[in-house]
């Protein structure tokens, strides 16, 4: 059996939605082989050609349900309406599947603690007897009223947005990963609002600044060589710590690379990186041999980088994060368009380094006052 969702423009122009349940084929009684069809007419009709707002937005919802009937009918074959059985998932309760989908993730420290967060409020508003089957769209409601007027932190505070935002987030894929793979016969996380992230303040350094920390002494060596190496290439700690030797290229006397997979979105990158930072690197070891050998992250580095950060006379909250943020400004202020800034850092969305876009702007906007007075 094979369910799809078709579409078929009509003479008044437009676009009825429909559902085949196609059952192969046999061949009559004249030998002629005859495809075995049924169809589902959806009264769900798109306009061919949406000319405003409204007829986008209906074509959009139009769709949407569709394709949530198809979920629904291909889920209905499976759990027995046409002779197959298979009703044990949706027996299944769903924080032991969301327990199961967070140990997936254990190999990456920072989400893992995200979906271990997320799994803790979790517990406190949804019933660890609750099954599959009995999820509906009032559960997604108070679910989400739950983190967004519920939910405190350990200080009885209550989350910030972007706690709110990444929680929620991780309830809502493993509600996708569900329906993928069929525990669920209608993709809820489609049809939940997800909270919006709030911009966070992202700290950097000033190029006399980040000078002035050249010049100061960092009690580990290998975190200052990390750290400077983060601010002239803009690479994450996990990128930085985990790169080999193999992903460092010497191609040519002035022409030095790294190629390396990005641990964050798991995307191959090639990023070009100047001499200074290729000379921060030492001396070329074993090709499996890490780059960056004694590189932890702990309290302890944590508190060297404010450390010594205030002994090079910068009072700021910086972090190792901070020295990305630092390449991005540096690379903005220095000419570099949005789009190789982009590039560089790995953003998927432009938007994301547009934000550093506006950090410039306002120094632009201060550097207006910079020049005395003059006495006319």
């Amino acid at each position: 059996m094979k369910i799809t969702l078709k579409q078929k423009k009509q003479p008044s122009g437009t676009i009825s939605q429909y559902i085949e349940y196609y059952k192969g084929s046999t061949v009559n009684e004249k030998g002629k082989r005859v495809h075995l069809r049924e169809f589902e007419f959806l009264k769900l009709p798109l306009h061919s050609n949406p000319q405003t707002a409204v007829e986008r937005k209906h074509n959009k919802e139009n769709l949407r349900l569709a394709e949530d009937i198809l979920a629904i009918r291909k889920s209905n074959y499976i759990q027995g309406k046409f002779e197959i059985k298979n009703l044990n998932k949706a027996k299944r309760p769903f924080l032991e599947y969301f327990s199961e989908k967070m140990e997936e993730k254990s190999n990456s420290v920072k989400n893992y603690g995200v979906w271990q967060s997320t799994l803790v409020h979790l517990k406190r508003c949804i019933s660890p007897k609750l099954l599959f089957e009995e999820i509906d769209d009032d559960f997604l409601k108070k679910t989400r009223q739950y983190f967004d007027q519920k939910a405190r932190t350990k200080s009885n505070l209550a989350l910030s947005q972007n706690s709110k935002y990444s929680y929620f987030n991780k309830f809502k894929a493993c509600l996708r990963s569900a329906f993928d793979e069929g525990y669920l016969s209608i993709n809820y996380a489609s049809r939940v609002k997800a909270f919006e992230q709030a911009e966070s303040q992202r700290e950097y350094l000033t190029i006399d600044e980040l000078q002035s920390l050249c010049k100061t002494a960092c009690k580990y060596e290998v975190l200052k060589r990390a750290f400077l190496f983060s601010c002239l290439t803009g690479l994450r700690w996990s990128d930085i710590n985990n790169l080999v030797w193999s992903e460092v290229r010497d191609e040519g006397e002035n022409l030095f690379k790294v190629n390396f997979r990005q641990e964050k979105t798991d995307g191959v990158e090639y990023l070009y990186i100047s001499r200074q930072a290729r000379e921060m690197l030492g001396e070329r070891r074993s090709p499996k041999d890490r780059v960056f050998v004694g590189l932890k992250y702990s309290a302890v580095y944590n508190n060297e980088i404010v450390r010594w950060c205030n002994r090079a006379g910068v009072f700021k909250h910086i972090t190792f994060h901070s020295a990305r943020h630092t390449n991005a400004v540096l690379l903005l202020e220095n000419g570099a368009d949005l789009f190789t800034v982009q590039k560089r850092l790995g953003h998927r969305e432009i938007k994301t380094t547009g934000i550093y876009a506006r950090i410039v702007d306002k120094k632009m906007k201060e550097s207006a006052n910079i020049i005395p007075e003059l006495n006319i």
